[in-house]
């Protein structure tokens, strides 16, 4: 009976297996897969997991010391008084004689002179002086008056022209008096200025307080000295008939 074609062919592999097992020896191909197998085994059974470090609480403060008791006061020991020393008491010294002095004789039938006290003589008064009056104070001087200008506003030389009538007053009729306040400079311009009495209609006024701050003056003075000043100027709004807008 003749083999099958898978026998033959698993016995053909059987053989190729083992003459390429067989060559692979010869070339040292089969020890260095061992060495390579064998040390990561090895390793993997030396290379153990790191244990746990155990945490050692830390030990307590120690106690702090009693305190001191404090020293014991001094006592006081009592002194005792001294002893007087007693003493042999001395006798005082004996008196001595005094002479005394022989009374003299006196004369037969002689007056006694009696001292008579002599009057004190009577005090002298001297005449006491009147304080004099205190001197009245000095009346203060009076202080100089100073002499203060008014600003002037119709001097002729100034050339200020006439105030401009606005047309539609003109047309409306609308007449009155404007009083202007304005502030004179130093140098006879108007600084500001503002209405301090209308005439009754608004354009008037505006036209009045254009025609103050354009115009030049005179300065006011003060002890002859220029100075800021503020002045009333009036401005007189009436049509005449031969007027035309």
């Amino acid at each position: 009976m003749s083999p099958s074609p898978r026998n033959a062919l698993i016995a053909g592999g059987v053989v190729l297996f083992h003459a390429a097992a067989l060559w692979a020896l010869q070339q040292g191909l089969l020890q260095r897969v061992v060495e390579v197998v064998v040390p990561v085994e090895v390793l993997g059974t030396i290379v153990t997991p790191p244990q746990p470090v155990a945490v050692v609480p830390a030990p307590p403060p120690p106690a702090p010391p009693p305190p001191a008791p404090p020293p014991p006061s001094p006592v006081a020991r009592p002194v005792a008084p001294p002893v007087p020393h007693k003493s042999t008491p001395v006798p005082p010294p004996a008196p001595r004689p005094v002479a005394q002095p022989d009374p003299a004789p006196a004369a037969p039938n002689a007056p006694a002179a009696a001292a008579e006290p002599q009057p004190a003589p009577p005090p002298i008064s001297a005449p006491v002086a009147a304080a004099p009056a205190p001197a009245p104070a000095p009346a203060p001087a009076p202080a100089p008056a100073v002499k203060v200008e008014q600003p002037i506003t119709n001097a002729d030389y100034l050339n200020n022209p006439k105030p401009e009538y606005p047309r539609a007053s003109w047309r409306l009729r609308e007449e009155g008096t404007t009083v202007v306040r304005v502030l004179i400079g130093p140098d006879g311009r108007a600084q500001e200025v503002r209405t301090a009495r209308s005439s009754g209609f608004t354009r008037l006024d505006k036209a009045a307080e254009q025609t103050a701050l354009a115009w030049r003056y005179v300065p006011g003075k003060r002890g002859g000295v220029p100075e800021a000043m503020w002045v009333d100027v009036p401005i007189k709004w009436e049509l005449q008939k031969e007027q035309t807008p």
